[in-house]
């Protein structure tokens, strides 16, 4: 039932805000990046683009209504890599691609200098371990929603023959990023960023929490043959002697599994609505009375009663901004006070 009173926030001891970040498991096998949906490397979850500059994995053909779109996939080299050559396959085009993710997610040398850093396997951004040779992994927003949880990303990569790419496997994660702390992780442009290690310490890549990037140095395969196909196809001639869809093929046949926790925060403002022992005891709904008398009153000398069912915030000009329905009416009276939680979430 409606009442006729209204009671004031105090913006200070009636109002409090907090964040909860919530996390979701999200495995993405290999069986879906590479084999599911048709005979690789043309499954129908596979889209390739006329324009040639990266490959998109989806979770069902992608021409399908169902289909989700999981991530995308690219390849490229700084300039100053000794693959980088005109004799290279799509050069240019790796090129800057490695420039554009590297101005995007690390910025410039100095707020003065023109010059782009370089990724790098380490969090200090000082030049050392420069990774030139690199895979892009690009997750989609419906996956990692916020950003990615520190400490919870792994990506296994097969680093065996190509016919038996999986009889030997590599696992790297970000562990040694700390969650709730600056332990392990680095902050640039792109936000912050976790060094991806192997169970023997080796630095093969890095993960961009926010921004939902995954760095993968092509350093992982180094002592691989034939990456790309079978006989003497070693990454380094797959960069250069492969379009960019065929790296990315080759990477998707070496793909394990991938698991990482996503990250959804979820602010809430907290309003105390207070209802004191002298307020909200009558009501303004035309059937609270009948014949001038109180219906929920049996004798003249009891106490007035009401019910609470809904709370209205309004502003300070009295315009209703929002309203809440309780789980129960609340019976209240002059014998007793009530506050009453009402959280909004953003």
């Amino acid at each position: 039932m409606p009442v006729i009173d209204m009671s004031p926030i105090d913006p200070v001891s009636d109002v409090t805000t907090t964040t909860t970040l919530l996390h979701e498991v999200i495995p993405l096998t290999g069986t879906i990046i590479s084999g599911t949906y048709g005979t690789f490397p043309d499954e129908n979850n596979i889209k390739n683009y006329t324009h040639g500059m990266f490959q998109s994995v989806y979770d069902y053909p992608y021409l399908s209504s169902s289909a989700n779109h999981i991530f995308d996939i690219t390849a490229g080299y700084d300039e100053e890599s000794d693959y980088s050559g005109s004799t290279s396959v799509q050069n240019t085009k790796k090129i800057n691609l490695y420039n554009q993710f590297a101005q995007l997610l690390l910025g410039y040398t100095s707020s003065t200098a023109d010059t782009i850093r370089k990724f790098e396997s380490d969090l200090n951004l000082d030049g050392v371990g420069t990774m030139n040779e690199v895979f892009f992994l690009s997750f989609s927003r419906l996956l990692t929603k916020d950003q990615i949880k520190r400490n919870s990303f792994t990506i296994a990569v097969g680093t065996g023959s190509y016919d038996n790419a999986m009889q030997k496997i590599v696992t790297l994660t970000d562990s040694q990023a700390s969650y709730g702390t600056d332990g392990g992780v680095g902050s640039s442009n792109g936000g912050d960023y976790g060094v991806l290690y192997t169970s023997g310490n080796e630095a093969h890549g890095v993960v961009f929490y926010q921004a939902g990037i995954v760095v993968l140095s092509a350093s992982v395969f180094a002592d691989v043959t034939d990456f790309n196909t079978s006989g003497t196809n070693a990454v380094a001639a797959t960069l250069t002697g492969s379009s960019i869809s065929g790296a990315c093929d080759a990477l998707r046949h070496r793909i394990q599994n991938i698991s990482y926790n996503n990250t959804t925060e979820i602010n809430s403002t907290i309003y105390f609505c207070r209802v004191p022992h002298n307020k909200f005891n009558y009501s303004s709904n035309p059937t609270y009375v009948s014949g001038s008398k109180i219906r929920v009153k049996n004798v003249a000398s009891d106490n007035p009663v009401s019910y609470i069912t809904t709370i209205g915030l309004y502003n300070t000009i009295g315009e209703l901004l929002a309203v809440a329905k309780l789980s129960e009416p609340l019976k209240k009276s002059p014998t007793n006070d009530i506050t009453i939680r009402v959280r909004l979430d953003y």
